[in-house]
């Protein structure tokens, strides 16, 4: 049997709790936080995701996705549009300076990532964002969803 901090899911676990804390020091120049990144990015790749479908993708509560946007909307990054016919539900349009800010913050993560990665072959790399992607979309389905960046 496995010393249970050993166990994949404690591992994977812990391999997230230290990218997310690397993450944020890279995102702090940009004055973003995890949370307000995810609804960036994902706002920049699907334009138009309710707030509630980037709050499943990111694995966050609605609350929290809705505290990120507020700040993103206050700074001029976001915008929230209604569609016709649907008033209520508010669609994540990101400005060009939301445009803007995504591109140079999504390159400093991207060196993040790799920096982190760096232990691993490009093959070991390959083989364990599949198997990840493949947890993932069995926890959580939304995250790999078809309008996922």
């Amino acid at each position: 049997m496995n010393h249970p901090d050993r166990r994949t899911g404690y591992a994977a676990w812990q391999i997230g709790q230290i990218m997310a804390s690397r993450i944020e020091r890279t995102l702090r120049p940009f004055q973003l936080t995890l949370a307000q990144h995810s609804a960036l990015i994902q706002a920049a790749f699907d334009p138009g995701v309710s707030s509630a479908t980037a709050a499943r993708r990111a694995a966050i509560t609605p609350q929290s996705m809705g505290t990120a946007v507020n700040g993103l909307v206050e700074r001029g990054l976001l915008e929230r549009r209604t569609t016709p016919g649907d008033r209520r539900t508010h669609r994540l349009h990101a400005t060009e300076a939301g445009l803007r800010l995504a591109a140079e913050a999504g390159k400093a993560v991207e060196a993040t990532h790799a920096e982190a990665l760096q232990a691993l072959t490009p093959r070991e790399q390959e083989q364990a964002h599949s198997l990840l992607l493949k947890l993932l979309a069995s926890l959580n389905p939304s995250a790999v969803d078809d309008g996922t960046p």
